[in-house]
């Protein structure tokens, strides 16, 4: 079975053979499979262990303290979530290094292939248009806008319809508990509330229909749409998400050179190309050194503009979406607060606005 691991590092995997697997089990595969030491590890159920910021906090999550209590009984299954904190620095193997030249070089399958995987731009998206209701938007970048002041990430996802002609309309915005800084979103997302969350949307004819987040002042004055760690979890929920329409949007703002300020949405799909680079394993996701992040880094050489590299450009994974406006009654009528002082009382209050009209 596949259990998900979310780490300071971000969302990785690791594969178990045995289905009745105990938490030893758990930590020896993330050790084998993500180089995390047995003895650095600590695991819990619980999200608020990656906001644990002392010895004394971790020493609070026990869940999972003992190694033999097996993973069915916690509730762990296939594609469950598992928190991980650990000290130290991840240590990840080096890359095999192979004599260059045409002459005596050996061509492995995968070279073979790496040499057929041509980055290209994607002219078109799957997304015809992406149409925003402008309360839902508004209550999203003011929150960011006057409680955050652009200084820290935001994010959450998009929910609306698809209509047959490809156009996406984002009739409300669901922000899951989170941990944002300048530079870094990471989303400590809670299963059980989503699944009442889909159920509302699947009560009002709705469903998840793609990714918004913010970008930070600082961003501003850097020379890059996307920087590489936001096309990684783009593309990452697009997978994810599976919906050929899927639109990931961008909220920052921007100064102009009177000084004024003025906020600004941008809407992108990630590429066929990029969602399937990504499915394969091909990014690089532990650096082990400092990048440009207007650059995404693969494993593997691949083929950009006739030269060989493993530093791509992110503006060839994405795909620009035009982006209009709506209003849709419902959200009209309830109050501004409920969006930005109260976002979870929203998600209850929906829940019994629609069971009271079924």
């Amino acid at each position: 079975m596949m259990i998900r691991i979310r780490s300071r590092d971000g969302l990785e995997r690791v594969s178990i053979d045995n289905p009745r697997a105990t938490v030893a089990a758990l930590k020896s595969a993330i050790e084998s499979q993500l180089r995390v030491p047995v003895q650095a590890q600590i695991l819990s159920t619980n999200q608020n262990l990656l906001l644990a910021k002392t010895q004394t906090d971790l020493t609070r999550f026990t869940d999972m303290i003992d190694p033999n209590t097996g993973l069915g009984a916690l509730n762990i299954g296939h594609g469950s979530i598992v928190y991980l904190a650990y000290e130290g620095e991840r240590t990840v193997a080096g890359p095999t290094f192979h004599p260059s030249g045409s002459f005596g070089k050996k061509m492995t399958m995968d070279d073979l292939i790496a040499k057929q995987m041509r980055i290209t731009h994607q002219e078109n998206p799957h997304c015809e248009l992406v149409s925003f209701d402008r309360d839902a938007a508004n209550a999203f970048q003011h929150y960011v806008n006057e409680s955050l002041a652009f200084a820290v990430k935001r994010g959450g996802f998009m929910y609306g319809t698809v209509s047959e002609e490809g156009k996406v309309e984002v009739d409300f915005i669901y922000e899951p508990p989170q941990q944002g800084t300048e530079e870094n979103l990471i989303l400590l997302r809670d299963p059980d509330e989503e699944k009442l969350v889909e159920a509302i949307a699947l009560g009002l004819g709705m469903r998840k229909v793609g990714f918004i987040f913010t970008q930070t002042v600082s961003q501003d004055k850097k020379d890059y749409t996307m920087s590489n760690s936001e096309v990684l979890q783009a593309v990452e929920l697009q997978a994810e998400g599976d919906l050929k329409e899927w639109v990931t949007a961008v909220v920052k703002l921007e100064v102009n050179e009177d000084g004024g300020a003025a906020v600004h949405f941008e809407a992108f799909q990630m590429s066929d190309m990029c969602v399937r680079l990504f499915k394969e394993g091909w990014f690089e996701r532990d650096l082990q050194e400092e990048i440009d992040p207007k650059l995404s880094r693969m494993k593997k050489d691949v083929v950009v503009g006739g030269k060989d590299t493993k530093d791509v450009d992110n503006d060839f994974f994405m795909v620009v979406v035009k982006i209009v406006d709506h209003q849709v009654s419902l959200f009209s009528v309830l109050p501004e607060e409920i969006f930005f002082l109260c976002r979870y009382a929203f998600v209850i209050y929906l829940l019994k606005l629609h069971c009271a009209s079924s």
